[in-house]
């Protein structure tokens, strides 16, 4: 049984976050229900960059009760957090940062990235943590291209990047704390190709790139966020022209959800509690 399509939404208009990254934010406030665990959806156009010796970035900011999914398609990211993780990624690659307790992070172009100029292409997700998670011990995992697992479109029509979760038996690597599916989508003209996610979960699809056909009844385009309703597990999708897409489904948290700029917890006490934590020094060290 395909699930039917609840609503599509478009996304928002872009702005910069720091000076290293202008977003399109694809996920607001009252689609929380609908699309828990996920949070936030900021997407980066192909953004062409001039050289410069200015690092551009976001520069150090705490983060509690959550975990961020950047995926990098062009360009090239460095980033450091107060829990001893630190790399960079290149075209292709994921890095996956659990919060948890309270964690110090920046983000900044690679430097030499920076110096050459070139093409930014990317985006960052936040994925609500449970209650019972909300004070594990702060993670990163970074995941390279190479070890991103694929599954290929029929008829040679694109590929599918298993990120999280599960798709047609072939399994992600990353390790989450809920039953997540991140599904990165690049389909040619023409393609016509299933997805199937776990009934009961939260679905929604963000479209990057391209017009698609939804089972064969709902039509959307570049911008467009389709949220689908819990029941049933497939979607049928058949493409206009170049797609890329971005498949996020997982078991919804049906937890109350406090926010306050980086801070997720589940109630207005437990964020003054976060506040006083980090200005207490508790989320550690980073220069």
């Amino acid at each position: 049984m395909n699930k039917s399509v609840k609503y599509i939404r478009k996304a928002q208009p872009q702005h910069m976050v720091g000076d290293g990254f202008k977003v399109k934010p694809y996920i607001s406030r009252d689609m929380w229900q609908d699309v828990s665990p996920f949070l936030l959806l900021d997407y980066i156009e192909p953004w062409e960059l001039l050289p410069t010796n200015h690092p551009r970035g976001v520069d150090v900011h705490p983060h509690k009760g959550f975990e961020t999914v950047s995926i990098l398609w062009q360009g090239a990211l460095a980033h450091e957090d107060s829990s001893g993780g630190k790399g960079k990624l290149f075209a292709g690659d994921v890095q996956w940062m659990t919060a948890g307790n309270g964690i110090l992070h920046k983000e900044f172009h690679e430097e030499e990235f920076s110096k050459k100029g070139g093409v930014l292409h990317s985006a960052q997700l936040w994925v609500n943590l449970p209650a019972r998670y909300k004070n594990v011990a702060p993670a990163c995992q970074d995941i390279h291209a190479k070890d991103i697992a694929e599954v290929k479109i029929p008829n040679d029509k694109g590929r599918i990047r298993i990120i999280a979760g599960e798709l047609d038996g072939v399994k992600a690597t990353v390790k989450t704390f809920t039953r997540i599916n991140i599904f990165d989508v690049y389909a040619k003209a023409d393609a016509d190709f299933h997805l199937t996610v776990p009934a009961g979960d939260n679905t929604s699809l963000p479209v990057l790139k391209g017009t698609i056909h939804i089972n064969n009844k709902d039509i959307a385009r570049e911008g467009d966020i389709l949220v689908f309703e819990n029941e049933g597990e497939g979607i049928s999708i058949q493409t206009n022209n170049e797609t890329h897409l971005l498949l996020l489904s997982g078991e919804p948290i049906h937890e109350p959800v406090a926010a306050y700029g980086p801070f997720v917890m589940n109630t207005q006490e437990e964020i003054k509690l976060a506040i006083n934590d980090f200005n207490a020094g508790k989320f550690g060290v980073l220069n």
